[in-house]
């Protein structure tokens, strides 16, 4: 059953909640994350920073639904904003003029993307941005690297390989070998493995990266990476995908390619983008997305993709992004937990770190990691010990020592406060 946590006779309602669900949903939930161990918590309402559970505890949310609100929870603006567009119809089937809207703001922010589509969730948008590279460059095989997640689709369900150029087995039941036979791996931070991985690929269409790897818990790039991967790719005809479902809006208004001052040929958009309802989003070079169906012969569509309640949501938070420039109160309150986190666990000599990057950021049980073979030394098990003590203390982490930790413009002061205390009290009693 996994760690048992006294907190959880403060969850009678969740419980009973949870052994009605594993009758109706596989697992007891909608996606693998939740399935908290021995059981989730339910919610029932949230605003701001804090979320609010069946039982009555309130807890700082950083988690923030794993990345898509930036503004916090029932934004008021972006509630205005859907709705206003609940009192015209929430689906129509045909354009609106909000969608060239927002697809020119994007645009705007992101030079490297001269055309977009807009779909419905991440996993559509990398999936969609892979057949795309595929159908441009006329090449079957693909790069990925090793522990990234681009969405749970078959050509990117796979194992991390061994070494450095090894290809991925299957991930999943339910995905054939021969799916990901054109999948090959490297490992992250290592521009080296890349290169010579595409000196003996050719017939390689593209290689698709977090820039910022969150889903191995946070990774940043080493400083010449991003670089190095764009001058290797050009070199070698391939297409440079970034996944910037999670740093997209969230590093700078431009993402991770304002941030580090690097342009893919293809982006995939997410979670921001939406305001805080499904959306996903890939656009890139003219000449690429123009071999989109129906102006080219690389299908994709979808009944939802676009729609409006969605475009209201996404088009109201990142103009609100840009408008008030978010970012460095975001980075000055996510700084305060770090570093102060970092002091404490310095002076008592544990084998304990945070990093963050803009409003991401992590803890470590262990050395701060590089890749995902260093990310998979890290000590999991304590860190969900960590986690159960730290809901005690009214403060929800994402229950993984390899998801990311996210904070918003709801965040105060007093919260960034209470998450540094709450941090350094349950590392006291774990270490």
């Amino acid at each position: 059953m996994g760690f048992k946590s006294d907190f959880t006779e403060k969850l009678v309602k969740s419980k009973n909640l949870y052994d009605k669900a594993l009758d109706a949903l596989p697992g007891g939930v909608s996606s693998p994350v939740r399935a908290v161990k021995p059981f989730p918590f339910y919610m029932k309402f949230a605003k701001g920073s804090k979320i609010y559970d069946v039982d009555g505890n309130e807890y700082i949310d950083c988690c923030m639904a794993y990345g898509p609100l930036i503004l916090g929870h029932s934004h008021p603006m972006i509630k205005e904003a859907i709705k206003e567009q609940l009192e015209k119809g929430w689906l129509y089937g045909i354009p609106i003029e909000l969608e060239v809207e927002y697809a020119n703001l994007i645009r705007k922010l992101y030079p490297s993307i001269e055309m977009l589509r807009f779909v419905n969730s991440g996993s559509e948008a990398t999936m969609a941005a892979i057949r795309l590279a595929r159908g441009f460059t006329g090449r079957k095989k693909i790069v990925k690297v090793e522990g990234s997640f681009h969405g749970a689709h078959d050509a990117v369900l796979i194992k991390a390989g061994s070494g450095a150029t090894t290809h991925g087995i299957p991930n999943s039941a339910g995905v054939p070998e021969e799916f990901v036979a054109n999948t090959l791996q490297v490992p992250y931070n290592d521009a080296q493995a890349l290169a010579e991985l595409l000196e003996k690929n050719p017939d390689v269409a593209c290689f698709i990266l977090e820039p910022v790897m969150g889903n191995s818990g946070l990774i940043l790039p080493e400083k010449s990476y991003l670089k190095e991967i764009r001058k290797i790719t050009s070199e070698n005809d391939v297409l440079l995908i970034f996944d910037e479902i999670i740093t997209g809006f969230r590093l700078a208004p431009g993402g991770a390619q304002e941030y580090f001052g690097v342009e893919a040929d293809l982006t995939t958009l997410g979670k921001i983008a939406g305001g805080g309802l499904p959306c996903g989003i890939f656009g890139g070079r003219k000449e690429i997305m123009e071999r989109i169906a129906p102006s080219g012969d690389v299908y994709q569509a979808g009944t939802f993709s676009g729609n409006p309640l969605t475009l209201s949501a996404g088009y109201a938070a990142v103009s609100f992004i840009v408008k008030e420039k978010i970012h460095d109160y975001l980075e000055r309150i996510t700084n305060y937990v770090k570093e102060n986190v970092n002091d404490f666990v310095s002076s008592k000599a544990m084998n304990v770190s945070v990093d963050s990057i803009a409003s991401m950021f992590c803890i470590y049980f262990g050395n701060k990691p590089s890749n995902y073979s260093e990310a998979l030394k890290l000590n999991s098990t304590l860190f969900i010990e960590f986690f159960w003590k730290l809901l005690e203390k009214g403060v929800f982490f994402p229950p993984s020592q390899y998801e990311t930790c996210f904070i918003s413009y709801s965040h105060s002061e007093e919260d960034s406060e209470r998450i540094m205390e709450a941090v350094t009290e349950c590392l006291k009693e774990l270490l």
